[in-house]
């Protein structure tokens, strides 16, 4: 994600601008140059805090959870490691 960083002065002087960027990406405000709040899309925000209230599988689900068809898993088109190295 790209980061963009509005000045307090700036995000005060374009804020009709600010607002329309934060609505693409979250928008960060710096306050003597350090990272004061961010600025971000309702949407964005609820979707977040959604996730965070989702309890996350433990370890063990996820293995369980894994397919059990005793198929191929394709390999990638990587070249090997020189191990002489």
């Amino acid at each position: 994600m790209i980061e963009h960083r509005w000045s307090m002065q700036d995000a005060k002087n374009r804020f009709s601008e600010l607002v329309e960027a934060a609505r693409r990406n979250p928008q960060t405000v710096t306050k003597h140059g350090e990272p004061a709040v961010l600025v971000m899309d309702v949407a964005e925000f609820e979707r977040l805090r959604r996730l965070e209230h989702t309890p996350a599988p433990s370890f063990s689900e996820l293995l369980l959870s894994m397919p059990k068809d005793d198929g191929e898993f394709s390999r990638g088109a990587v070249r090997s490691r020189d191990l002489d190295r």
